[in-house]
């Protein structure tokens, strides 16, 4: 095959994505044209109150409730889940929900003693990281995962790197919904028909990101990041992690000197052409590294921790999901060279 029909193939397969992005938005609008009748028919100020505290998941609650739920996001576009903090009258705003979402598996750090008194105080909680099977941090090549006292081993709260996991969490969170008080029996419905058209839709994304990313070599498929963060999406797409310049699964630790010697030693050797820097954090540290290496790599932002600002790239879950998958292949298919 030439040059020139891999990346027109590789085109139509990055608009294929593009498209299945923006169906999975349409579907659950289509499925549920009672869902504007189901609001009305509740009176101003009853609807149930939903606050959420990452903007990822802020994302999901919002297209599966529709127009029957309030739902309040916490984290601001851009904002870093484990250090953002909340005002005194957001903090009101977790004690009279109806209902919190969180992630959990330890990723809200700054915010986890509000959660606890809300929890504390009755308010019913879904924890998102409850309804999955965990994965535990793993090694890259000569870097160490995080770990927990004793050496045992962490939670890896970064799920939503993997949208099969999201199809899990978007069925549970769409139960989670439809059972809260004060709903109209035509709310209920169009909740589980979104919900339900929401979680078909990552399932197609999934089929999509899982046939695109078969074209890069397997040797190729090789990840750096700023920190531990595509666990998820390692083990389900055939990726290594081959490390991280901070090195544990929040971007509160520190890398030190040995961290990025090994670092370096191992992007050397794997001859790695991209390195992939958080959107939502400078990316001077992975410049750094990249100087350091002494070879010529890129560095090329991600969304992983998340979402952006209207017209940045991700401003939905499912539009974080589709840069990604661009960028990735983008940077780590082989050049082909000019005929």
């Amino acid at each position: 095959m030439s040059g020139g029909h891999r990346r027109a193939r590789a085109a139509l397969k990055s608009r294929r994505i593009a498209l299945l992005a923006v169906a999975a938005l349409v579907l659950p609008l289509a499925a549920c044209s009672q869902a504007h009748t189901a609001a009305d028919d509740a009176a101003a100020g009853t609807r149930p109150q939903v606050v959420v505290t990452t903007n990822i998941l802020g994302d999901v609650a919002s297209e599966i409730a529709g127009d029957s739920i309030d739902v309040t996001t916490l984290m601001k576009p851009n904002a870093d889940p484990h250090s953002f903090e909340i005002s005194a009258q957001q903090a009101a705003a977790l004690d009279s929900a109806d209902l919190v979402v969180s992630n959990g598996l330890g990723l809200e750090e700054g915010l986890q003693r509000h959660l606890d008194r809300a929890a504390a105080a009755g308010v019913e909680q879904f924890v998102a990281g409850a309804e999955i099977d965990p994965l535990s941090y793993a090694s890259g090549a000569d870097h160490a995962a995080p770990q927990g006292p004793n050496g045992s081993a962490v939670a890896d709260p970064h799920f939503w790197t993997d949208p099969r996991q999201m199809v899990t969490v978007a069925r549970a969170l769409t139960d989670a919904l439809a059972a809260l008080p004060s709903l109209s029996d035509d709310a209920r419905a169009a909740i589980a028909a979104r919900g339900s058209a929401y979680a078909q839709g990552l399932e197609d994304l999934d089929a999509a990101l899982a046939e695109r990313f078969a074209e890069i070599p397997r040797q190729q498929r090789a990840l750096v990041t700023n920190h531990h963060v595509f666990g998820y999406f390692a083990q389900r797409y055939d990726f290594t992690v081959l490390g991280t310049a901070i090195p544990g699964g929040t971007t509160l630790a520190a890398p030190s000197a040995a961290d990025l010697d090994a670092l370096v030693t191992a992007i050397t050797d794997a001859g790695v052409p991209t390195i992939f820097a958080e959107s939502s954090s400078p990316d001077r540290l992975m410049r750094v590294l990249a100087d350091e290496a002494g070879i010529t790599v890129n560095v090329v932002p991600l969304f992983t921790e998340s979402l952006s600002e209207p017209g940045g790239g991700a401003e939905s879950y499912l539009e974080m999901v589709s840069t990604n998958a661009d960028r990735i292949v983008s940077g780590l298919t082989p050049r082909q060279p000019r005929q």
